[in-house]
């Protein structure tokens, strides 16, 4: 039964809002949506960020962190980020020139803060689980707007690992007749979608590849003594030469090696991490440019390898799709196309979809599915063992 009163077919307007690892902001895409599911069309209206400051940023990092974090500082952001989450939806149909009124939903991902896709052994309470907060009832008060959220525990409450869920979207936006294709979004984390060409939905192939912008972003943070929070296009990057031997030291990880599906998160590739690569680093006497080209090239060779590994042995590919953050960054984005001499890498803005918005936009998708009563994971992806509708829905 679907919850709002609408023609069938009829174009919907939706507000998707995405926050993502990096912690860089939120990101509101303003969609129309004609029909549902797989025949779903979308057309992106208008797309609007909102950053956040350097203490919101610092504090979510806290509370991604066991040693840092609280029962009660998580409870407030809760509610803190939720207004956020409404300004950012109301300030994007402003910029629009759209009244709230037009908007039929809002979706929202919300902002990770923990991701547990296997519970750890031989601990009764510890199943799988995750943590997104951003509270859909505030967002849905503060707009006066329906709010579907909470995607990812339906999915892990049928086998999956709750992530990565962009594959869908990824395979009704970019699936194509003649070419495979890879969806390399590189947020905090990366995460790719591997679809055939010609495929079904059961062939799409996705997984987290490891460490996106988030390592990178720390780093350069660290070195720039906070007067940076990234390395912009690549500049300092490509003035430094890459360490391979310690990245091959890196890519020992265990994450590495675990084959699909997988997902992971700041709970192994946060600031710990970040701090022990400096560490690491350091030691070997590598200057501030050295440090930030190699943990660039860490980001690139972990998505080479992990296509090689896992990908290219059972599709055939020709293109490399980037989006998110990292399909600004011209260093990281060399690197990659040296590492795959044979494949074309390209951002998904040379398609004419903006680079920042892929992932609100499906989100918006997810969104409109629910309110379909539509299944709107992949197994294939995510592991769950059936199809299910994921999302819960707030009123105003």
């Amino acid at each position: 039964m679907i919850p709002f009163n609408h023609v069938k077919n009829e174009p919907r307007i939706i507000i998707g809002l995405m926050s993502g690892t990096s912690l860089d902001g939120i990101d509101a895409a303003i969609v129309r949506i004609t029909g549902s599911g797989l025949q779903s069309q979308v057309e992106l209206l208008y797309y609007y960020n909102t950053p956040y400051d350097a203490s919101i940023r610092e504090q979510l990092k806290a509370l991604c962190s066991i040693e840092h974090s609280s029962s009660a500082s998580v409870c407030s952001m809760n509610a803190y980020l939720g207004r956020k989450f409404a300004d950012a939806a109301i300030r994007a149909a402003q910029e629009a020139r759209f009244s709230m009124d037009e908007v039929h939903f809002i979706s929202s991902h919300g902002q990770t803060l923990w991701h547990i896709p296997e519970g750890e052994a031989g601990d009764p309470f510890s199943v799988p689980s995750t943590l997104q907060i951003g509270d859909l009832s505030v967002i849905a008060k503060h707009t006066g707007k329906m709010v579907v959220g909470d995607f990812r525990p339906a999915d892990m409450a049928v086998g999956g690992q709750g992530a990565p869920l962009v594959p869908y979207g990824d395979f009704i936006l970019f699936r194509h007749e003649t070419k495979g294709r890879i969806l390399q979004n590189i947020g905090g984390i990366g995460n790719c979608s591997a679809i055939p060409s010609g495929a079904t939905p059961s062939e799409v192939f996705a997984f987290d590849t490891g460490p996106g912008n988030m390592i990178m972003d720390e780093v350069v943070h660290v070195l720039s003594e906070g007067k940076l929070t990234y390395d912009h296009g690549g500049r300092w990057a490509a003035e430094g030469t890459v360490d391979g031997e310690l990245i091959t030291e890196l890519m020992s990880h265990h994450y590495f090696q675990m084959a699909p599906p997988k997902s992971t998160g700041r709970e192994l590739f946060g600031k710990d991490y970040a701090v022990s690569f400096l560490e690491m680093a350091r030691d070997k006497g590598l200057a501030d440019a050295d440090i930030v080209a190699t943990a660039t090239g860490f980001t690139a060779r972990s998505i080479a390898d992990s296509y090689r590994r896992y990908v290219f042995p059972v599709s055939d590919i020709q293109e490399v799709i980037v989006s998110g953050g990292g399909a600004h960054n011209a260093e990281l984005l060399r690197m990659l196309a040296d590492m795959l001499p044979q494949k074309q890498v390209m951002t998904s803005a040379q398609l004419g979809f903006h680079d920042d918005a892929k992932e609100a936009v499906i989100f918006a998708l997810l969104g409109n599915d629910f309110m379909n009563g539509i299944p709107n994971n992949l197994p294939a992806a995510t592991g769950a063992s059936r199809p299910t509708v994921m999302g819960k829905l707030a009123l105003p």
